[in-house]
């Protein structure tokens, strides 16, 4: 029984030290890894929404920032994300019998050029897309647009983010 208390102390010890190297978010970010920014996302789609690349630009800062305690810089960063819009869609998903839209579909589509000047291996150029379908009656304004890009950019900058620091 003595000894049956110093065991569990021992694996116990041997559990929260490795705990210790675990990070929540996922992210392997390196100890010399500091700072990060986030160039314009530029627009060049064939349809262009007003608005949309600073929107986006401003997304992918925020994720960053919330799910890492790297400094957001404007220049000289550790981790520089830039690229452009690529793909900005409306289509039709399904059809009524009256051959109108039941359903459309919002696709946006981000080509990411990453650089981590401490590790050159971890750059990569690498396109990200996501949808949001609505309702064939209903228009892209307002809330449905809101929501659209609230859910689109959640999808691509949370891939983004698993691409260049968690490795995913």
């Amino acid at each position: 029984m003595k000894y049956l208390k110093y065991i569990l102390i021992i694996v116990l010890l041997f559990s929260i030290q490795g705990c210790g190297v675990y990070s929540l978010s996922g992210t392997s970010i390196a100890k010399d890894v500091k700072s990060f920014q986030v160039n314009y996302f530029n627009n060049s789609a064939v349809l262009v929404e007003p608005g949309l690349s600073r929107d986006f630009t401003l997304a992918l800062q925020d994720l960053i920032q919330n799910q890492t305690n790297l400094e957001l810089v404007t220049s000289n960063g550790d981790l520089v994300y830039e690229g452009e819009i690529i793909e900005y869609r409306i289509s039709p998903t399904t059809a009524t019998a009256n051959n109108t839209a039941a359903q459309n579909r919002l696709t946006i589509g981000v080509r990411v050029n990453f650089y981590n000047k401490k590790k050159e291996d971890d750059d990569f150029e690498q396109t990200f897309s996501f949808f949001y379908d609505f309702a064939g009656n209903a228009l892209l304004t307002g809330s449905t647009k809101s929501t659209a890009f609230d859910e689109i950019f959640e999808r691509l900058t949370q891939d983004i983010f698993n691409a260049s620091l968690a490795k995913w």
